[in-house]
């Protein structure tokens, strides 16, 4: 990978954190389309967590903290880090099959 891809992968990380930390707080308190609609037509007081499991960051607010502020900003945070560590996940996997697939090329070709 080139030191300029690293540099951009760099800054789009950092950029990621700042947003996740310090602008999360200020989102919309003001439900997303879907929610909206779930109350226009009256479904959703019905929703329920189907899978019993217990979330890590209910409702986008870290539990343990008093301010509303940091719960959401945590949260924001610790969102971006599950973000980073599945991509980290996903391109361990890719390199782990794209070596095996040029090893085998490799044994194919002699």
């Amino acid at each position: 990978m080139k030191i300029k891809d690293r540099i951009f992968i760099l800054l789009f990380a950092i950029a990621a954190v700042i947003v996740g930390l310090f602008l999360s707080p200020f989102a919309s308190s003001y439900p997303d389309g879907l929610e909206k609609v779930a109350q226009n037509l009256g479904f959703a007081d019905k929703a329920s967590n189907f899978v019993n499991f217990k979330f890590i960051i209910p409702d986008y607010l870290f539990p343990g903290i008093k301010s509303t502020f940091w719960q959401t900003s945590l949260a924001g945070f610790f969102g971006i880090l599950i973000i980073f560590a599945v991509f980290a996940i996903i391109l361990g996997v890719l390199s782990i099959i794209n070596k095996n697939k040029n090893s085998k090329d490799k044994l194919f070709r002699k």
